[in-house]
């Protein structure tokens, strides 16, 4: 009795501790899995789709069918997908520079094998443009399509045209400015019945949000200097120095923000004055704050994360706002 008592309580603790194994070791792929796809860029989707789609809603309340809401995520899937596309291939052409300027993310850390970050990214890639070709139309499926190829020419030999200033910034600004601006509104309202127009309002955002990505675009390579400069990657920071590019790229978001406050007063816009100009002004405002604690922190290094991360706070709270202007 007590041997086979003994036998099955030891049996018992070694499936335990296997299952508590095999627990952790799922643990341990959701949390690399989630820095793959780099939670920041997916929060800026996220918002940017929600705000694109409520205000195609709102100017078409009639036609709002809460049937097509299954439609909507999974559109919603399919650009996540391609976020962690574009964002996972990156960081496996990367991973040399990574181990230097943020050897956090999980390729670099050895938490992702580059085999199966490969599969991640086909995978996410696959899933992506077959949501899409069923159930968005050639036109949208051709946009999705290009989106991944540019994705890929920014990090892929022999292109890496990440390695060319202007070409980085100009893919970023028209992957997160047109392509998603234009794609998810055009979407929603061919969903709906409705048929695609430039209002003001859409003119504005597209616009924007194409300006706001060349900041994110020059303002992320911020921190990385000395990894860029060791593997010979240009940036506007390596050519012009971290203190002249943030001036450059606070500059470029004030105009933004300016523009945005002259436009509440156009009656023919037909934004809320209220909403428009006091929401950008406190942006403005915000933004020369955070400006002027890295000029007083000597552009430290984390001082400088510091300010990224609020770029793109800045960035979802533009898109928070939309709906509303």
């Amino acid at each position: 009795m007590s041997a086979g008592g003994d036998s099955g309580d030891a049996s018992s603790s070694s499936q335990q501790g296997e299952t508590q194994s095999v627990g952790e070791k799922i643990n341990s792929f959701v949390q690399a899995f989630w820095k793959f796809v780099r939670p920041h860029t997916i929060r800026g989707t996220l918002l940017g789709t929600t705000a694109l789609t409520t205000r195609a809603l709102l100017e078409n309340p009639a036609l709002i069918d809460w049937g097509l809401l299954p439609k909507a995520l999974t559109g919603l899937l399919a650009l996540l997908c391609g976020n962690g596309f574009i964002v996972g291939i990156n960081q496996i052409y990367d991973v040399d520079i990574d181990m230097v300027n943020k050897p956090f993310l999980p390729v670099a850390a050895g938490e992702l094998s580059p085999g199966l970050a490969w599969a991640l990214c086909l995978g996410l890639a696959a899933l992506g443009v077959t949501i899409v070709a069923r159930n968005f139309g050639p036109l949208i499926s051709g946009l999705y399509s290009f989106g991944l190829l540019l994705g890929t020419l920014y990090s892929v030999p022999p292109f890496r045209l990440k390695r060319s200033a202007i070409a980085a910034f100009l893919i970023i600004a028209t992957v997160r400015g047109f392509l998603l601006n234009f794609g998810v509104y055009y979407s929603t309202r061919a969903a709906l019945g409705a048929g695609f127009v430039w209002s003001p309002a859409i003119t504005f955002i597209t616009t924007f949000v194409t300006l706001f990505a060349v900041v994110i675009a020059v303002t992320k390579d911020l921190p990385d200097v000395e990894g860029d400069l060791q593997n010979g990657i240009e940036t506007f920071a390596t050519r012009l120095g971290v203190r002249n590019t943030t001036l450059a790229a606070v500059g470029i978001l004030l105009a933004n923000y300016g523009a945005a406050m002259v436009l509440a007063f156009i009656p023919s816009m037909g934004f809320k004055p209220q909403v428009m100009f006091t929401g950008h002004a406190l942006l403005a405002a915000f933004l020369i704050f955070r400006a002027r604690q890295l000029e007083l922190a000597g552009y430290t290094r984390n001082a400088i994360l510091a300010f990224y991360q609020q770029i793109w706070t800045l960035f979802y709270l533009e898109y928070s706002m939309f709906p509303f202007v």
